[in-house]
């Protein structure tokens, strides 16, 4: 199984699908505990549906699945952006595309914020966002942290407190604001959450406000999962 030691972190990660395919990073759902094998779970797999023309590779997120990392009151958004374009620049992947569910939205923004000349594509399924419901996102960080706490016994109080605090302080999709989403340039495609942590709302925000967006209501039930997966396969 590959691993791979950056940023402190030793990081798992898959490929599937076409090794020479148009690349795919595929980030998954499950809050603080994005995994790669939790896309199984999912109504729409990329590593299944798109494993025909697209060389597809999901991660383990740091302290997630399979990959460890040490814990530290600076830790946030920018961290993991930093671990997925190390993959990313490990397998030698300049131009790319990206789909991230739940959690993966947020992730998808930090992607393009920082190397927006390199993603050609980028999918946002369900995405995260503030709408009322801050303490559910402190409340799902500090079950994760419950977790994992005893293996960290080196971090106090205050620096989980950080890192939770620059995790889910912020507004909107916590790492990224309306007017960074209104100029943003990338193709997006996103597909709407309807729940506590994916509100509709923050989903239809970020399609009026992103000028080269496609937009998807419908997709998860059996009725209109095939046009979504024939949607998300052109848009890529």
């Amino acid at each position: 199984m590959p691993f791979l030691d950056a940023n402190d972190a030793r990081l798992f990660y898959t490929e599937s699908g076409d090794p020479d395919g148009f690349p795919v990073l595929a980030i998954a759902p499950g809050g603080m505990k994005s995994a790669d094998a939790l896309w199984s779970n999912m109504p729409w797999n990329p590593h299944e549906r798109l494993a025909d023309g697209f060389r597809v590779i999901g991660m383990d997120q740091r302290n997630a699945g399979q990959s460890s990392a040490p814990v530290s009151a600076e830790d946030g958004w920018d961290t993991y952006t930093k671990d997925q374009m190390a993959i990313l620049d490990h397998l030698g992947i300049d131009q790319f595309a990206v789909v991230g569910m739940c959690i993966g939205g947020p992730y998808v923004m930090g992607i393009v914020k920082a190397a927006g000349d390199r993603v050609q594509a980028a999918i946002m399924l369900q995405p995260i966002g503030l709408d009322n419901n801050h303490q559910a996102f402190y409340d799902m960080f500090d079950g994760w942290k419950a977790e994992i706490v005893e293996q960290h016994p080196e971090v106090d109080d205050a620096a989980w407190n950080s890192f939770r605090s620059n995790m889910y302080d912020g507004d909107f999709l916590f790492n990224t604001t309306p007017d960074e989403v209104a100029a943003t340039t990338t193709p997006l495609l996103v597909a709407m959450g309807n729940d506590l942590y994916h509100p509709a709302s923050t989903s239809r925000a970020i399609a009026s406000l992103a000028p080269n967006v496609t937009f998807v209501e419908q997709w998860k039930d059996d009725d209109h999962l095939p046009s979504a997966d024939e949607a998300f396969r052109d848009f890529l």
